[in-house]
Order: structure tokens, then C-alpha cells, then sequence
């Protein structure tokens, strides 16, 4: 039995790992988690977990009605709550469901008390990832990645991890995918968050639209897998049933299979990759002729450029490609800039960026503060 903590309870990673321990209550509890502004869950959690007794919200003045409302349960509050509930509640697991740079600090405090992580905050690499690595070269926790596509790399590599030339993230390309560059001009927030293949969070559903979500999926293979940007391509897959291969030498290819499910990633990272799977050998992608594959376009998706950038000169390029973007995003979806000028914020804040190589914890935390502060200055210009 695994005590877990589930840092975003609220949100759809968080909802689905609450599915998949009840399905397998004989090997997790949940011992505490966070809902953010989400307060309403709490109440539903607490039905099906009832032994829970440290809960972390967003804000102080929820605390005193709801610790009121449940006097034996500890609240905390605000982002250095969620490391207070990581030391209190005492997990095995930690499952970092949090959307943004928010999750960057709980998964370096996981790491450090040695714990399991089960790591979906993509943040947490394209910002830190070499605090990350190296807290676990250094020996401390154990890191699980609950991504679709890393999950795949994962078990491809376990089964044969010889004379691998490329690992392929594939990409549906989003609710936009159809479209042109032109077409882009004027398309709207709900017309973006309406996914093809998979229904998840606001921002990572913009994410998709622009291709800055497969932008980090690149930088969080180079750190979870450890090969060069330029062993890492992507592959656009219309019916996202291929999760991700990787490409032998010889051509030949292994393979992930399986219906957009997130519950299957998730079980796989707590069950910290112990659980049964096959993967799929083939000579090539002619060999699923019911299936839609696309030559990535750069050009079509130029965020992804970034990528390649930020794992090569490391540094502060990814707290500032992600502050540009989170801020750009948030501006996008009240409906106070266009989809496009996402792209030209980032692209602004990227090249006018000085980096700052092997940054501490606190020098990252600089860069995404000043990157948010021009952003929202450059939005606010705008708007005049």
C-alpha cells in the first residue's frame, strides 16, 4: 500500500489518478492533496477518500471556513502550502498534476525528501530541468513521467534500448490543424480549446493549438531520456492512437498502441512502470495503413524552434520561453490579444533574453518574474 499526495486534485490529470486509485484500493491511499481555487471538489475527494487529513487550497481566507467545516483536517494555503502539505501528510507518492511554473517548486521538494514522483507538470523540466536531473544523478527520489508520449518512449526503451537513432513524439496538431497560417487571424478561444482527440485542461489545450505543448515535450524527453534535440522528432498522427516510437537504426520502429486514455499513462507511473504492456515492432509506419500520419512543418509550428534552443544552451531560455507563454496564454483566453500574437510575445521575450547558464532555484525564479512583468507590460501597450 502507497500513501499518495496529488498535488491539482481538481483538474483532469488529478481527477483521473482519483479513478485509478479507486479502482486499485488495495495498493493506494490518498493521504492529502491540493484543489487550488477549486474548492467544491473538496468535498467530493473527501467521500471517496475519507482518511484524508491535509488539504492545500490557493488562497488564506478560504482556510478558516473550510477548516471550520472539517476540524480535523490541516489546511494550507498559497504555493509554499503545497510543500507544507508534501511534509506533513508524509506520501510515498507525489503526483504533480499542477498547471505552470507553480509545480517547479514541489517537484524539486519531492525529489528532495527522496520520494516517488509521478510527474505531469511539464514545467517542471522545460523550466528546471537540470535541478531536476541533477537531484536524481545525486541519488535523491525517484521520477516517473505521466505523459502519453514519455510513457510510450518509456516502455519502448525498456523493452530494447539498443542502437536507438531517434525517439518520435507524435502530435495531433490540435484544434487548428487543418489550418493554414493565414487562417490563423482570427480564430477564437473556444474555437482553440476545442481538442480533436483529447479533452484536458484549458492551457494545455492552447498549448496543442500552437504546438508549445509538443515544443515541451521535446525538452522533457531530452531530460527524462537523456538523447541530443537532434535525436528527438515529431510526427503528426491525426487519431493520436500511436502515442510516440522510437526508430531503430536499422529503420525498424517499436511503438505505443492504445486509445487516448489518460488513466493509462497515470497507472503506469504509479505503478512506477511494474504493470503489464505491449508494445508493437514494425518495419515502418506503412505498416498501420488505417492510421494518418504527417510530416512535421516547422514552419507551420514555429514555437518548436524553441525546443532546440533551450536544450542546447539550457539556462534561464526555459523559465522565459514558459513565463511568455503562460502569461501569453491567459491574455489569449480572456480574449485580450490574438492567437497569433501568442507566437509574438514569445518570440520577442526569447530573443531579447540575456541567459543566465546553470541558474539557481532562485535565478530561474528571477527570469520567469521579469518575463511576466514584460509580458503583461507589452499586453498592456496593446490594449492602449
Amino acid at each position: 500500500m502507497k500513501n499518495v499526495c496529488i498535488l491539482g486534485a481538481s483538474g483532469s490529470i488529478g481527477g483521473q489518478t482519483i479513478d485509478v486509485m479507486l479502482k486499485n484500493p488495495q495498493d493506494f491511499n490518498l493521504v492529502g492533496f491540493s484543489v487550488g481555487s477549486q474548492t467544491r471538489k473538496i468535498s467530493q475527494i473527501i467521500k471517496k477518500f475519507p482518511g484524508v487529513k491535509h488539504i492545500c487550497v490557493q488562497y488564506k481566507s478560504y482556510v478558516r471556513y473550510y477548516a471550520e467545516k472539517y476540524p480535523e483536517i490541516s489546511f494550507y494555503y498559497d504555493n509554499s502550502g503545497l510543500n507544507e502539505l508534501i511534509d506533513n501528510c508524509h506520501p510515498d507518492i507525489v503526483v504533480n498534476a499542477l498547471v505552470g511554473f507553480v509545480g517547479l517548486s514541489p517537484t524539486l521538494h519531492t525529489l528532495e525528501k527522496n520520494l516517488i514522483l509521478c510527474l505531469a507538470n511539464k514545467e517542471s523540466l522545460v523550466v528546471g530541468g537540470e535541478l531536476v536531473n541533477k537531484l536524481l544523478d545525486d541519488g535523491h527520489g525517484k521520477l516517473y513521467p505521466i505523459d502519453s508520449e514519455h510513457v510510450a518512449l518509456s516502455k519502448c526503451l525498456k523493452v530494447d534500448n539498443r542502437h536507438v537513432d531517434k525517439l518520435v513524439l507524435t502530435a495531433s496538431g490540435g484544434a487548428f490543424r487543418k489550418l493554414n497560417r493565414a487562417q490563423l487571424e482570427n480564430v477564437t478561444p473556444e474555437q482553440a480549446l476545442q481538442h480533436p482527440n483529447w479533452k484536458m485542461g484549458k492551457k494545455i489545450t492552447i498549448d496543442c493549438a500552437t504546438m508549445v505543448n509538443k515544443a515541451f515535450e521535446v525538452i522533457e524527453a531530452h531530460y527524462l531520456f537523456r538523447y541530443p534535440s537532434s535525436k528527438i522528432d515529431i510526427m503528426l498522427h491525426d487519431e493520436s492512437m500511436i502515442h510516440s516510437y522510437i526508430v531503430y537504426e536499422d529503420g525498424s520502429m517499436r511503438l505505443d498502441e492504445g486509445k487516448p486514455d489518460m488513466r493509462i499513462p497515470i497507472k503506469y507511473a504509479l505503478y512506477e512502470t511494474n504493470t503489464d504492456f505491449q508494445t508493437i515492432y514494425a518495419k515502418s509506419l506503412d505498416d498501420f495503413p488505417h492510421y494518418h500520419f504527417h510530416t512535421f512543418d516547422i514552419n507551420r509550428y514555429p514555437m518548436v524552434k524553441y525546443a532546440d534552443l533551450i536544450i542546447k544552451r539550457k539556462g534561464t531560455y526555459g523559465a522565459v520561453f514558459n513565463a511568455a507563454n503562460e502569461v501569453a496564454v491567459d491574455a489569449f483566453l480572456r480574449g485580450h490579444i490574438s492567437f497569433l500574437e501568442i507566437e509574438q510575445i514569445i518570440d520577442q521575450m526569447m530573443t531579447s533574453h540575456k541567459n543566465v547558464k546553470h541558474p539557481t532555484y532562485s535565478e530561474i525564479c528571477l527570469a520567469d518574474f521579469i518575463t511576466r512583468l514584460q509580458v503583461d507590460a507589452l499586453i498592456n501597450g496593446k490594449e492602449k
